[in-house]
């Protein structure tokens, strides 16, 4: 007997096994399926087998979290880890704003900016709307000059892109099971601000706040939670009085205001102009505006890769900070301006400094250093100084750029293809930028050499091999006219010297008048300055470690930088070009003007040709 498998998805498969079963019995052994009506019934039921193996199939890839193919169901599954799935964020902005009341008689201690003051601002030709989210307080800072400060007395106000959105509920009875939802896919639900008011004609309100920034919860908090439903909206949950804290009685009219964003869209925004004046005491004044940061953190809802890959990790470290992992899980699902974390221990750095940690963070391109520098007090605030080992503490480094230089010679056979030389080598120059843009530029990823190699060889049938060779380049700025000491640090092996090639190389610089460059000695590690001709202008500037990857550069003095830059870029061999590995916080990307293809002409032949 054959056995047909309900679980199979070949639709001919399911059909030709009910054939050879048909066929064992007596009366169906000279019969002709192909030829019969027999065959469309065959149709209908290896259909109905193929129909129900699909369904089985989706159904059992719905049920697990890294096989869903659904975000309702991804979604479903992080929720039930206790994961908070980020939503579509607001693009934020800094400013100062200051009014001029100057020529007023009697001015006012202090005055007041209104949450929800607009501004507007343009990116690529379109303009968005900003504003601020809460109120702000103005005092004379000199001359009738007032100047509006946050809460802890900086005067960088920040402005979110969105549209200031209202959702009014009311309370049932607590027997029945009410469900709050925002119809708004939109929502930046960190925006989010709920007022419970005692009935629908009250001006007294209670502020709820945030599940997540609860410090202790009882059956009295006044704590509210948003999350995502499977049609994309969004729903707010009050607690039971056990669960999380108390629920609006009934009666109570429940008021959410949150912004409506576009999210990336408005990243970049800057020149913010404010929609409308300022009323003090009457009379309108103009509210002079100074862009101290450009827009930066628009984001779209977390992505299903993203939620896979973080939600198990955040369930792991159950809001607590002891592995990497923790640490890249809470990082990375409440900072959208951060597109990837670096972590280690002091016993993993170099030199080994226990009682420590150390962070990397790797922001979006853009990112202001004030913003920055606002993520990482934010991170030790409100993460790490209360969710990590005590007595460890975290320290933060920034990542460095190691910059690949890529040269790829490839055979070519013309007769394979009906591309030209030129365009192939264009196809493979672009293709390996790419490539590498897209694969590394992450911590952690690591350069393969077969395996850029491999997808070379596939572009084209004409690509009959390729030979990639590759350097790595650090890059550092001297101080011109001064001699200064670097020291720069590889993250592998540098090749040791030889007699026949330089495996430390930079780019030019004037030095004593002509155009000279950083080279080792053949056959040795001493660097020593050339000229373009090949001639020393300074013996010993320094040396490199093959071992350690580390190369010390000493009494260096340029008189002139080329090219408009403010750097040279130092480029070295590595020992083992077929895979490169980046360390702690070194991250891989390419220099594609030190990078380049080329072409060797190779027509397939049997005819062995010896020159006599």
């Amino acid at each position: 007997m054959v056995h047909v498998n309900a679980s199979d998805l070949d639709f001919e498969q399911i059909k030709n096994k009910l054939k050879t079963y048909l066929r064992q019995k007596p009366e169906w052994t000279d019969y002709d399926f192909e030829a019969s009506g027999l065959s469309n019934i065959l149709d209908v039921l290896a259909y109905n087998t193929h129909l129900n193996a699909l369904t089985a199939n989706f159904g059992i890839n719905e049920s697990f979290l890294n096989t869903a193919q659904l975000r309702s169901s991804v979604v479903s599954h992080a929720e039930n880890l206790g994961y908070d799935i980020r939503s579509r964020t607001a693009a934020k902005g800094l400013v100062n704003l200051s009014v001029n009341l100057s020529g007023v008689v009697n001015r006012p201690a202090a005055i007041s900016l209104p949450a929800g003051t607009s501004f507007t601002a343009q990116v690529d030709g379109t303009t968005y709307t900003f504003r601020t989210i809460e109120s702000y307080i103005a005092k004379d800072v000199g001359a009738g000059i007032y100047r509006f400060t946050t809460a802890n007395g900086s005067y960088d106000i920040p402005i979110y892109e969105g549209t200031q959105k209202t959702k009014t509920f009311f309370a049932p009875d607590k027997s029945e099971r009410q469900i709050y939802v925002i119809p708004d896919v939109n929502i930046d639900k960190n925006t989010a601000v709920v007022r419970v008011y005692d009935n629908a004609s009250s001006s007294n309100f209670v502020n709820y706040s945030p599940i997540k920034d609860a410090v202790q919860v009882n059956e009295n908090s006044t704590l509210f939670a948003i999350k995502e439903v499977p049609n994309g909206y969004y729903e707010l949950n009050f607690g039971d009085g056990i669960s999380f804290g108390k629920s609006p009685d009934a009666g109570n009219k429940i008021v959410v205001t949150y912004l409506s964003t576009k999210g990336p869209a408005a990243n970049t925004a800057s020149g913010f102009i404010p929609s409308n004046q300022l009323t003090v005491s009457g009379i309108n004044y103009n509210i002079a505006t100074t862009t101290v940061a450009v827009a930066t953190g628009g984001a779209n809802k977390q992505s299903m890769e993203s939620i896979k890959q973080l939600a198990p990790y955040a369930y792991a470290s159950q809001q607590r900070l002891v592995t990497s992992l923790d640490y890249k899980a809470i990082i990375q699902s409440n900072y959208t301006d951060v597109e990837d974390v670096a972590v280690w221990s002091g016993d993993q750095n170099i030199p080994v400094d226990y009682g420590k940690v150390f962070v990397s963070l790797k922001f979006a391109s853009g990112t202001p250093v004030s913003t920055q520098t606002a993520i990482k007090n934010s991170i030790v605030t409100n993460f790490t100084s209360n969710l990590s080992v005590m007595s460890i503490k975290t320290e933060f480094i920034d990542p460095i750029n190691v910059f690949l230089e890529l040269n790829t010679e490839f055979n070519f056979d013309p007769a394979l293809t009906g591309d030209t030389v030129q365009a192939t080598e264009t196809q493979v120059y672009n293709f390996q930028n790419s490539y590498l843009t897209t694969n590394l530029n992450k911590f952690d990823s690591v350069y393969r050499r077969s395996v850029i190699a491999s997808e070379i060889d596939s572009l084209s049938p004409a690509i009959l091999s390729s030979r990639v060779e590759v350097k790595a380049q650090l890059r550092f700025i001297p101080t011109l006219n001064v001699s200064t000491q670097h020291e720069l640090k590889f993250p592998m092996r540098i090749a040791v010297p030889d007699d026949i090639e330089n495996t430390v190389v930079s780019t030019t610089f004037e030095y004593g008048g002509v155009v000279g460059q950083l080279r080792n000695k053949l056959n040795s590690r001493t660097l020593q300055i050339y000229d373009l001709d090949g001639n020393v202008l300074a013996d010993n500037v320094g040396e490199y470690n093959p071992t350690t990857g580390i190369v010390n550069i000493i009494g260096f003095k340029p008189q002139r930088l080329l090219f408009g830059v403010n750097y040279i870029k130092l480029s070295v061999k590595p020992e083992n070009e077929a895979t490169i590995k980046p360390l702690r916080n070194y991250v891989f990307s390419i220099d594609a003007s030190k990078s380049s293809s080329t072409a060797i002409i190779d027509r397939q032949t049997t005819t062995l040709e010896i020159d006599v």
